[in-house]
């Protein structure tokens, strides 16, 4: 599978959630749909991780707050981790 996106993290912060997980990009792709298990996404942080050094950041175009899933783009094979702040 080119794109996957797992949830490994959730809990309340005031009235909003807070869920986050990790993203993996392989065969070349550059991106994919991250669903946060919110029902509406305010915000969503993206970053690359791993041992290289990656030349440009992940993003979301899409205009918030959103439904799940958030689609993202990123650097091809790159793999990160998500934060995303909603209800």
């Amino acid at each position: 599978m080119p794109f996957s996106a797992k949830k490994t993290m959730e809990f309340p912060a005031g009235s909003k959630r807070i869920t986050g997980g990790t993203f993996t990009n392989s065969g070349g792709s550059v991106g994919g749909d991250i669903y946060t298990g919110l029902q509406k996404v305010d915000k969503i942080l993206l970053q690359h991780s791993g041992a290289n050094v990656v030349a440009d950041r992940p993003v979301s175009n899409a205009t918030f707050p959103i439904v799940d899933p958030v689609p993202i783009v990123t650097t091809a094979n790159a793999s990160g981790i998500w934060t995303a702040i909603g209800n």
